[in-house]
């Protein structure tokens, strides 16, 4: 399991843009990924959505194509040698995918739909799923099991916000507790500064809470942090409103580090 080979002074990041809108740009962000992560010396997931089915209107960017966009992830593999996760959306999915990554994650709308969640264990591949907003802690524990009574016992789980009323998120830190009694437990800063259910039909977001969710989630004992980040926030397809600028992900990081190893003293 990718978790258990953490030092205990660090922890794995899980970065990328949120779907794949091109080579050039998707191969630009896993370079800064890499320098960062190789001059900080923590491990890399590179994440990146082949793929975007929940969309909130019809003529919101999807993705470039399937196989285009999934042989983008395995290129990106294969020339800077990190692991690389996408998630799907059906249990026809699960095996496509599997053929192209190396994680295979589960968005949180569809963290209970038992078809996606056997698919999915079935290829053997390390399954992330992602709290849904609508669930507890402590109920993702059927969630994870689906997966280990299948026979595969490589799931971690992600917590990325609770729905707050119609058109805001907030992290209950309780929940972080729980969710490491189930699985290695990953914290997503980014979708969970999103502003859901906008009128404009385009999820906002409060990207300046980004760095005081990660630091309350490593001072917590979370073993990774997700983050979708871009070169341009402001012109990404998809998500646009709640990445991080990689410009600020160094930064950030080296301050994680710094709580991450006087917590490991405790």
């Amino acid at each position: 399991m990718i978790t258990d080979k953490i030092e205990k002074n660090k922890f794995l990041l899980i970065a990328g843009p949120c779907a794949i809108e091109g080579k050039d740009n998707a191969f630009k962000i896993a370079e800064r990924l890499v320098s960062i992560s190789s001059k900080l010396s923590i491990p890399l997931v590179f994440k990146g959505s082949y793929r975007k089915a929940n969309r909130t209107k019809l003529d919101s960017f999807t993705g470039i194509g399937d196989l285009k966009a999934l042989n983008i992830l395995r290129d990106i593999s294969s020339k800077f040698h990190i692991p690389v996760i996408t998630d799907i959306h059906s249990s026809d999915e699960a095996k496509m995918a599997a053929e192209y990554v190396d994680i295979i994650q589960i968005p949180a709308f569809l963290a209970r739909q038992t078809d996606i969640l056997l698919s999915a264990a079935e290829t053997g591949k390390i399954i992330n799923i992602k709290k849904g907003q609508f669930m507890s802690a402590d109920s993702m524990k059927y969630a994870v099991n689906k997966v280990v009574e299948s026979g595969n016992k490589k799931v971690m789980v992600t917590e990325r916000g609770t729905q707050f009323g119609y058109n805001d998120l907030i992290v209950d830190f309780r929940g972080i507790s729980e969710l490491k009694k189930i699985a290695p437990t990953i914290l997503d800063v980014t979708h969970s500064v999103q502003k859901p259910n906008q009128t404009s039909g385009v999820t906002g977001g409060n990207p300046e809470y980004i760095e005081s969710l990660a630091r309350a989630g490593i001072a917590n004992g979370i073993d990774g942090i997700f983050i979708e980040t871009h070169t341009d926030p402001s012109k990404a397809k998809s998500d646009g409103a709640n990445m991080l600028d990689i410009n600020k992900l160094e930064d950030l990081i080296t301050k994680l580090l710094i709580i991450r190893e006087s917590t490991s003293k405790l």
